[in-house]
């Protein structure tokens, strides 16, 4: 909106660049442009501003189909005022002096030319299409009417008025309708979604399958490779007795031999020694050969005594020793009477 200042008699407005501000004084143009700025008397001045600026426009358009199906219809329009001191001589955009607003709503009344021109091919496009070719090719089909009925519409280029763009953004049916469009969808997905989840089971359980499967080979091959390592145990097991028992065999022969030439060696040794106390005794009883009896028996009792074990103390009594001398003297007396 432009600035008003207040002065005594006079007053100055200031208008900003996207506002073009038109200024007759006593039914004469004073000033036309944007960005003005200038003093005016108020008794004596007609002002008006219209905006240069791209100004949206949201419509909400509820149409009919060629099969009687309401559908809505969401869309947005930019524009601007191309002309600005045209729009002023159609449009009422007069400003008053001592506020500097506007004095009635022209851009209200902007907005329902645009929105019932709009509307207008709206409804012409929409009412010959069905409802499912107006929810499949709608949005184009509603975009390029209204961009080509606006720009060509004689009252919006006498109002200068220029559309800038048009933008649809949605056709929409009525909720049932547009949830009752959906249900064989959704049940085609659903059906997918369940066949999928049926594959998924079923490759689940195949591959479940396919490890049980794996798990009873590899417990098939580890019990042949026990079975192989029991029997090679065994093997091993047998060769070793073999072994233990060939050694044991070489082992009793080599003591059989050595104990049977010990056998021998001692029977050599028994019989070289028999022989040698044989002859040690036959030069002694050639030796003792002639000998008188009392030799033979004293040599008989040095024979004893080396044999009896040693005697530390020897008592003898009067009557042994008495004994002995007379037993010893008369048998030298005979010896020597011989």
């Amino acid at each position: 909106m432009a600035e008003i200042t207040r002065y005594p008699f006079v007053r100055h407005l200031r208008s900003t660049p996207t506002a073009h501000v038109v200024h007759h004084r006593a039914g004469r143009l004073a000033h036309s442009g944007t960005g003005q700025a200038f003093w005016f008397r108020p008794l004596v001045a007609v002002l008006s501003e219209v905006p240069v600026d791209d100004r949206e426009l949201p419509l909400l358009v509820h149409a009919r189909t060629a099969d009687f199906q309401d559908v809505t219809v969401q869309a947005t329009l930019t524009f601007r005022v191309g002309d600005p001191e045209l729009a002023a001589t159609r449009v009422d955009f007069s400003l008053d002096p001592a506020t500097g607003r506007w004095l009635g709503a022209p851009l209200q009344q902007i907005a329902g030319l645009l929105t019932e021109t709009a509307q207008q091919h709206v409804l012409d496009v929409l009412a010959g299409l069905p409802l499912r070719e107006a929810l499949l090719a709608g949005v184009a089909l509603t975009r390029e009417r209204i961009a080509a009925g606006l720009a060509a519409d004689a009252r919006l280029a006498e109002t200068g008025l220029v559309l800038v763009d048009a933008r649809v953004v949605a056709v929409r049916p009525d909720p049932d309708v547009e949830k009752a469009l959906g249900t064989p969808t959704r049940e085609q997905l659903q059906t997918d979604a369940d066949a999928a989840g049926s594959r998924r089971r079923a490759l689940a359980v195949e591959r479940e399958r396919a490890i049980s499967e794996n798990e009873l080979q590899s417990a098939v091959e580890l019990a042949r490779r026990e079975e192989e390592l029991v029997a090679q145990r065994g093997a091993n097991r047998r060769r070793e007795a073999q072994e233990a028992a060939a050694a044991d065999a070489v082992r009793a022969g080599a003591e059989a031999e050595r104990t049977e030439r010990l056998a021998q060696a001692h029977a050599t040794a028994r019989r070289v020694q028999g022989e040698a106390e044989a002859g040690a005794e036959a030069a002694r009883l050639a030796a003792v050969a002639g000998t008188t009896p009392e030799v033979l028996l004293a040599l008989a009792a040095r024979e004893l005594a080396g044999q009896l074990p040693s005697i530390g103390t020897l008592v003898l009594s009067p009557d042994v020793l008495s004994t002995a001398l007379s037993r010893l003297t008369g048998s030298t007396a005979t010896g020597s009477a011989a």
